[in-house]
């Protein structure tokens, strides 16, 4: 094999790979944003943010034997997490919220400036051509200058309100001018200058408002995403055992059509044989289509349902794969004997401390305090103190046009003579000094632009306290009512079975009392009507309890370690743990 068809097969290979493989979790911190280390143009290109991978897992396919996708509660929320498109959609909440954060640190918005450093070059050239009406000042009637400037300037705001510049400019200046001693002649300036606030924006509170609001919001960003997952999950559990009493709910009414089919052979026989009037097969016989019909209904109840769970559990239903297979649900409609009893204090204890609900009011409620601190500060005069120093230079070649009289044009000093770097070393060593300080006064008469801003931060933190109290009640309501519903869910389990159980023996006794002649047909066919009802209130019953066990840890904000997802999972959508369930048929034990 050649080394250029050993390259093709590997890129083939590669590409392959590729595309049977998920595509990696990508833990990317756009909060950080990109250094100029090891690349020095990183932060002027764009952030690598990858497509979507909207590509059902792999695990499907491993769900999938003899055309049905056998499927146990944690296989499916495996396959939420993996593929759900709304909690997929949610993943991109904290990333943009890191976003917000690094715009912060940058310094947008605060009174200081930017924190970011900024470098600013500025160069010029020009020429100039300026008529004279006299030689005497610039001994020709036709003054030519081309001066070439450069300026470098650097700035930067600090946390403390304090800003500060460095600015330096050199100009070569070339003339026509027999007057000028210099030509060309260089200019230099070397300035420091900074500014820092007292009142309004002095510190670190005002200037570091909006990172530490960016900060709360990245983490509300992330508790938010976490109560998104939660109640995907509850769903997606919810949809399991629906499907699971659809599919249950058919069985029963294929024992009912069972039941009628049953009866009609048995009156058909009768009145073969003279012992029964013919009206009566004529009954069974509608009773027959009655329970198809409802038969027919179950059916496609349970189809609908499978849909719906497709919709949850994958990003493309439509799939080859998965448009015809029917999802058996695995898990068995097992209750335990008592529900889950925990004290109502402890399980409220249990939801203040994980409803993400919870968490994000109280971040809401920092970050109104934080900006009604701001708001305070926003609304002092502005006093401003500032300073700058300056070198300046001049240096230059003397000018070969320039005539020097001994009283009025002296020759320059020697320490003049020279190009750029003489002119440079002057404005470093401050051989000709510039300094000075100065106060700005800013008092606006009326502020009012600055009372709008605190009274609405402080109405808008009250509002918060409101929003705080409203949360901490509905988390009350809804682990007391989740609590009674699970504990009457239980209690029902047991009067349908026993309802059940009753029909069955009235079901039997009309029956033989039919046979002996002591019964109508209508009794029995009365009898098994009851019987499939209470048969289907039975399964309905155990799932309504499945249900109230997932809005139980729902309410006390455990759905994820009840479902065995840990938070990093839940962030990068990968599953690193939980095996095919033994249960199914055909299945092995691949994992992910």
């Amino acid at each position: 094999m050649t080394s250029a068809t050993f390259r093709r097969s590997a890129v083939s290979l590669l590409l392959v790979l590729a595309l049977a493989l998920p595509l990696p979790a990508q833990n990317i911190d756009f909060s950080k944003g990109k250094s100029h280390i090891p690349f020095v143009f990183g932060p002027y290109t764009p952030q690598f943010v990858p497509q979507p991978s909207l590509r059902n897992s792999p695990r499907i396919e491993d769900l999938i034997h003899e055309g049905k996708l056998y499927l146990s509660l944690q296989d499916a929320i495996y396959l939420a997490l993996e593929n759900n498109l709304d909690i997929a959609t949610a993943r991109y909440g904290p990333d943009i919220a890191e976003t917000d954060l690094l715009r912060t640190k940058a310094g947008a918005g605060t009174p200081a400036g930017s924190f970011d450093p900024t470098v600013t070059y500025d160069f010029g050239w020009n020429r100039r051509s300026q008529p004279q009406t006299t030689t005497f000042i610039a001994g020709t009637n036709k003054l030519l200058q081309t001066p070439v400037a450069n300026t470098f300037t650097y700035s930067q705001a600090f946390h403390t309100g304090t800003s500060f510049s460095i600015l330096f400019s050199t100009t070569r200046t070339s003339t026509n001018s027999n007057r000028t001693a210099f030509n060309p002649s260089f200019n230099s300036s070397l300035q420091f200058g900074f500014t820092q606030r007292l009142l309004n924006g002095f510190g670190f509170g005002p200037n570091t408002r909006f990172i530490r609001i960016a900060k709360n919001s990245r983490e509300i960003s992330d508790h938010a995403f976490l109560q998104q997952v939660m109640d995907i999950l509850s769903q997606v559990k919810n949809a399991y055992w629906e499907l699971v009493f659809a599919r249950e709910d058919v069985k029963v009414k294929e024992q009912s059509l069972a039941l009628a089919q049953k009866l009609y052979e048995d009156n058909k026989r009768q009145v073969e044989i003279g012992t029964l009037a013919p009206i009566e097969v004529v009954r069974a016989e509608a009773e027959v289509a009655r329970t198809r019909q409802d038969l027919i209904v179950a059916q496609t109840t349970l189809l609908q349902q499978q849909i719906t769970m497709k919709n949850l559990l994958t990003k493309n239903p439509m799939d080859p794969l998965l448009a015809l297979v029917e999802i058996e649900p695995a898990e068995p409609l097992e209750v335990p004997e008592l529900p889950e009893v925990i004290p109502i204090q402890d399980a409220l204890q249990i939801a203040m401390e994980k409803r993400p609900e919870i968490v994000q009011a109280q971040l809401d409620l920092k970050n109104q305090k934080i900006t009604v601190d701001g708001a305070k500060n926003a609304m002092l005069p502005s006093v401003d103190l500032s300073g700058s120093y300056t070198g300046a230079g001049l240096a230059g070649a003397l000018n070969p046009l320039a005539v020097f009289d001994p009283v009025f044009n002296r020759p320059p000093s020697d320490e003049f003579i020279g190009y750029f770097q003489r002119s440079f070393t002057q404005a470093i060593q401050g051989v000709f000094p510039n300094y000075g300080f100065g106060v700005t006064i800013n008092i606006p008469i009326k502020n009012r632009a600055a009372q709008a801003e605190m009274a609405r931060a402080q109405l808008q933190e009250r509002q918060a306290q409101v929003r705080y109290r409203r949360t901490v009640n509905q988390v009350i309501v809804e682990v007391r009512n989740a609590q009674i519903a699970l504990e009457q869910s239980r209690a029902r389990i047991d009067a349908a079975e026993k309802a059940r159980i009753l029909w069955q023996e009235t079901l039997d006794a009309e029956q033989k009392k039919f046979q002996l002649g002591a019964s109508t047909i209508f009794l029995v066919i009365q009898a098994q009507r009851d019987l499939t009802q209470a048969r289907s209130q039975e399964v309905r019953a155990k799932v309504e309890f499945k249900r109230a066990q997932v809005n139980f840890d729902r309410a006390l904000g455990r759905t994820l370690e009840q479902s065995h997802i840990t938070v990093e999972g839940a962030l990068s959508g990968v599953v690193t743990t939980g095996l095919v369930s033994p249960k199914l048929p055909g299945a092995g034990s691949n994992s992910r």
